[in-house]
């Protein structure tokens, strides 16, 4: 008897292996005594605010507002507007914002709108980046954090090179 996978079994699958990766990623990069420290936002869900943690966070679904964990990953089909700071950051998804993360990886499916201020950068081939890369020794050091965001979200004389995001097309 055959049978076939069901749309929900390749879902949980694909939920069950991120969420292995990022504790994976959480113990080579983050708090490595607290590896189970792993929160997912799930495709079906949507928030808007600001979340912070420490430990690692894999996005399936949609976020507006900032996120703030150790190693975050926003998987195929998630979006993701707003800033992002972490430690290592895995994009397979899309953003559209400020990026300040030590270790950067765009994926082959990733979409990126924004600035991204970073230590190691790797773009995959495919991957789509709009925006500018600087690299910096510590790019998620707290004074350099705020001091991009204290310029107002639409001036647009006397920027210092960090161009509003409203500027940016809409990701399609």
């Amino acid at each position: 008897m055959a049978f076939a996978k069901t749309e929900d079994e390749s879902s949980d699958r694909i939920i069950a292996s991120a969420q292995e990766e990022i504790r994976r990623l959480a113990a080579r990069y983050g708090d490595a005594s607290k590896p189970e420290a792993a929160s997912s936002i799930s495709a079906g869900l949507s928030i808007v605010g600001k979340i912070v943690g420490r430990g690692a966070l894999a996005i399936f679904g949609r976020v507006e507002g900032e996120v703030r964990a150790s190693t975050v990953v926003i998987a195929e089909g998630a979006q993701m507007v707003g800033d992002v700071v972490s430690e290592q950051l895995t994009i397979d998804g899309q953003i559209k914002g400020t990026i300040h993360a030590n270790r950067v990886r765009l994926g082959a499916s990733g979409v990126v709108e924004g600035d991204i201020f970073h230590r190691t950068l790797a773009i995959e081939e495919n991957a789509r980046f709009e925006g500018k890369s600087q690299r910096s020794e510590n790019p998620i050091d707290i004074s350099s954090v705020q001091t991009s965001h204290s310029q107002p979200q639409d001036a647009t004389d006397g920027n210092s090179g960090n161009g509003p995001s409203h500027h940016l097309k809409s990701v399609g």
